[in-house]
């Protein structure tokens, strides 16, 4: 009895290998693919793979186009839609945030936009971990002093960041504070190329911060990802690692950049 167990168990576990196969390989090709390229790629014989790809089109997770030819299902993205709705960009970055914090030992920040300002929906931090700046959760800070709100500026369209200009006055909070619009302009111009952005003490004295972009499946910005320190220990080595650790965060919620 426990033979036939195994048996079965294996078989299962061959079956959704070869579908996962299947799977991949219709993925790797935007219009719909011949049952003999699908065997090539996926290494599986041409018998093995109709047969597969005949219970995947009953389910919905395969289209069959035409005679012969195959396509990813409508049923994956419905399923992929569920998922979607089930993430939020705070349960996707924490663990991320977690090891990042440890290995600069400074507050690590996750923020979101909300109109004219940005605002602190999570962070990772150790109180062991001496001299931080840690912000607090629900504050906010305006979108052209702060590294992540400078994130979002540099997207919007030139006339919305004239708009910004016009409405907030690009009010100071000390002699670092950006508050010319050309100045504003050339430095947002500087991080959309650089996909990056700095504080340099613009917000608040002593305190620096940089930040990289979050986006989700559809390429659009959501979050900002940054890191707070005292001016003199913020590090350029930790840029590399926040950039990697928020295009980490990105992949986990669907984005997929184009190459």
């Amino acid at each position: 009895m426990k033979a036939e167990t195994a048996t079965e168990q294996k078989t299962t576990i061959q079956v959704i290998d070869r579908m996962m196969a299947l799977l991949d390989a219709l993925a790797r090709y935007p219009d719909p693919v011949s049952l003999k390229e699908l065997s090539k790629v996926s290494g599986l014989h041409p018998s093995t793979a109709h047969r597969i790809l005949n219970d995947m089109v009953v389910t919905r997770f395969v289209d069959r186009i035409e005679p012969g030819t195959y396509r990813l299902g409508m049923r994956l993205l419905e399923l992929g839609n569920v998922v979607k709705s089930r993430l939020s960009v705070r349960e996707a970055a924490l663990d991320f945030m977690r090891t990042l914090h440890k290995k600069t030992q400074q507050t690590i920040n996750l923020s979101v936009r909300q109109g004219d300002e940005i605002v602190y929906i999570d962070r990772a931090f150790s109180e062991r971990s001496g001299m931080q700046v840690v912000r607090a959760i629900g504050g906010r800070g305006p979108l052209h002093l702060t590294s992540t709100g400078k994130l979002f500026l540099s997207v919007d369209e030139p006339k919305a960041i004239r708009a910004y200009a016009t409405r907030t006055g690009l009010a100071g909070h000390n002699k670092n504070s950006i508050t010319d619009l050309s100045k504003l302009e050339r430095e947002l111009s500087l991080v959309k190329s650089r996909g990056y952005a700095r504080d340099n003490e613009e917000l608040e004295l002593g305190v620096r911060c940089m930040a990289a972009g979050i986006r989700d499946d559809s390429g659009k910005l959501i979050a900002g990802l940054s890191i707070s320190a005292p001016a003199d220990r913020l590090q350029e080595e930790w840029l590399e690692d926040l950039v990697v650790t928020a295009n980490q965060i990105s992949a986990t919620l669907g984005y997929m950049p184009v190459e």
